[in-house]
């Protein structure tokens, strides 16, 4: 069962025992990244022939035994055990035959406050919170990387990299317009008003997955601002990089020091242009892009939140699941598994 998986596995495994490869840093990291990908795949084939074996067991009792009541136990058992199968075995066919090469990689989202002045700002704050609960109910680490900070307590934009097993390939369903309908906070006569935000949804591009070339690049530096410490508006730590083959610009400056701030943005770069090149492989790169942003405004949306009627409703799959305290609270892995669930029917 699997034996081809579990033989390349073993070849993968020798080969990181190599010392040669100590020496090579770029084919170090790639035959790193097949091991960790193929590790989950192999605990769960071998689950699996755990679960093959008890089957065969329960068959021999139902089969051969005589005794009725063990016969009942095991013929019961049997039917739970035949469910786990065809989960896992679902599981395994996706963990090894991913939609997307990219699937398995960590993600950068980048949130940004559409039409709605303040409240939208607000609305992408609270988005990022949304996302930092869910983060944390799966164990998934969150890494800030950029923001732009109002004096209100929301963003005007956001950028944050989270670190877990098959990160992105959950989260880019999340891609798109955000709606928010609700009384603001900063509204005194209590109408419902209409706010969006923007979310982008990519792979994060690892060194050897996007080389970025010194003479491709322009560094900029300049002072970072907004809330910080005593180095905030008075030393030159902030960084932006313009990508001149594309035009691409990327801004970082909530790192403590210049170097990690051109850590980041380098980061972001190569990730864009990841993003942007398995965007060229399907459509063009702006349209492919405008699918994911659209432009900020109330009628291109991908899912509104509707406080009032205590609502979110994505209208791609014309889902709508009620109290709407927990969801933005980070429950929200029955809308993503529907998304993923919706697209991997679509591919079929």
């Amino acid at each position: 069962m699997y034996e081809e998986v579990k033989e390349k596995f073993k070849i993968i495994e020798e080969k990181l025992m190599d010392p040669v490869l100590m020496s090579n840093q770029k084919e170090l990291i790639k035959i790193s990244q097949e091991h960790a990908s193929l590790k989950r795949a192999i605990a769960m084939i071998l689950e699996l022939e755990k679960i093959a074996n008890n089957i065969s067991q329960n068959n021999d009792i139902v089969n051969n035994e005589k005794d009725e009541e063990l016969k009942t136990m095991a013929q019961e058992e049997l039917s739970g055990l035949g469910a786990q199968v065809e989960k896992l075995t679902e599981e395994i066919e996706e963990e090894l035959h991913p939609a997307s090469p990219n699937d398995k990689k960590n993600a950068i989202i980048e949130i940004r406050a559409g039409t709605g002045g303040d409240e939208a700002a607000l609305f992408a704050g609270d988005l990022f919170r949304m996302y930092s609960r869910f983060c944390e109910r799966r164990g998934w680490k969150l890494e800030l990387i950029d923001s732009n900070v109002i004096g209100i307590g929301g963003y005007k934009e956001i950028i944050f990299g989270v670190k877990g097993e098959g990160a992105y390939g959950l989260l880019k369903f999340e891609a798109g317009t955000h709606r928010v309908q609700r009384v603001p906070e900063t509204e005194k006569q209590g109408r419902v008003h209409t706010s969006t935000a923007t979310v982008v949804v990519l792979p994060e591009a690892e060194e050897v997955d996007v080389e970025i070339k010194p003479n491709e690049i322009r560094i900029d530096t300049f002072c970072s601002s907004g809330p910080g410490g005593q180095s905030v508006n008075t030393t030159y730590s902030a960084i932006r990089v313009l990508h001149l083959p594309t035009g691409i610009i990327v801004s970082c400056q909530d790192q403590k020091s210049q170097h990690q701030n051109k850590e980041k943005a380098l980061q972001v770069l190569r990730s864009r242009l990841l993003a942007r090149q398995e965007d060229e492989r399907r459509l063009s790169e702006s349209s492919a892009r405008q699918s994911q942003v659209g432009a900020g405004d109330r009628s291109d949306k991908v899912r509104t939140y509707n406080f009032p009627q205590d609502r979110v409703t994505d209208h791609r799959i014309n889902l709508s699941v009620h109290s709407i305290t927990r969801f933005m609270d980070g429950e929200i892995e029955e809308m993503v598994q529907a998304l993923k669930k919706e697209a991997k029917a679509e591919t079929k």
